[in-house]
């Protein structure tokens, strides 16, 4: 059974620019050290950051009724297959949040899904 459902979708251009403007301050106010250095490890970082970033907003929609949830709090990092995962760090959550992430030059989405 679904217990939870968001997605988002995210101008790749929307991201690089709050990076032009605030730098380190932006990427350390969202991004955990694991998270910049996997998406500043691409040849085009904006595009996997902008994915991060719609993750971790489907996260917030599909959780909604978790309290003072922080950007950092929720980590999107990559299983061995490459695959997507969502770890909530300092919330004891019940169901793992299972995470898809797609991006174009442009866009980037992602949907997250709780179920039991």
């Amino acid at each position: 059974m679904i217990t939870g459902i968001g997605t988002d979708i995210v101008e790749v251009a929307r991201i690089a620019k709050a990076i032009e403007k605030w730098g380190d301050h932006f990427l350390q106010h969202v991004f955990s050290q694991e998270e910049i250095a996997y998406c500043s490890g691409h040849k085009f970082p904006h595009e996997h950051y902008a994915g991060r970033f719609a993750a971790k907003e489907a996260v917030i929609k599909a959780l909604p009724d978790i309290k003072q949830l922080q950007w950092k709090n929720i980590q999107i990092t990559n299983d061995d297959t490459g695959k997507p995962r969502c770890v909530v760090v300092g919330k004891n959550l019940k169901h793992p949040i299972h995470i898809s992430i797609s991006h174009t030059r442009h866009h980037a989405i992602a949907f997250a899904v709780i179920a039991t």
